[in-house]
């Protein structure tokens, strides 16, 4: 059975919706997940699980929120190697850059990813929440 972490930071709420519908498709694929915020989960996790699912949504100029998330997902890289990983988040305006440039950074780590990554504008819709529990089940 696949240990599954899915680490996010919400500051309104939505990319924690996001997370719930990722722990759901990990659960129903018979995954061993967890839903962790980033204040919870640090580097010295990451060896503990078969895959991490890290969301957080755009933030200021589209960037990681910066006091919380980004410091924790900073000191995660160096385990990314050959890590199996996925990524999710909302945003409220732009076009993506942000998860653009967090799916360059990832991959430059060497991390695997075991689906396309999920983003949604604002609330996450019908389509949004499906999307993210076939990311979580593709973590499994």
């Amino acid at each position: 059975m696949s240990k599954v972490a899915i680490v996010y930071w919400s500051g309104t709420g939505n990319t924690e919706s996001m997370a719930n519908s990722v722990l759901k498709g990990a659960k129903e694929k018979g995954g061993n997940a967890v839903l962790l915020n980033c204040t919870e989960f640090d580097s010295s996790m990451m060896d503990n699980f078969d895959a991490v699912a890290f969301g957080c949504p755009s933030m200021g100029v589209e960037e990681l929120e910066e006091n919380e998330f980004a410091p924790m997902f900073a000191s995660c890289e160096p385990k990314l190697k050959n890590k199996k990983i996925a990524l999710f988040g909302s945003y409220g305006w732009g076009d993506g850059e942000w998860m653009r440039n967090w799916e360059e950074a990832c991959a430059s780590d060497g991390a695997v990813f075991a689906c396309g990554s999920v983003i949604c504008n604002e609330a996450p819709d019908d389509e949004a929440s499906a999307e993210c529990e076939k990311l979580g089940a593709a973590l499994v």
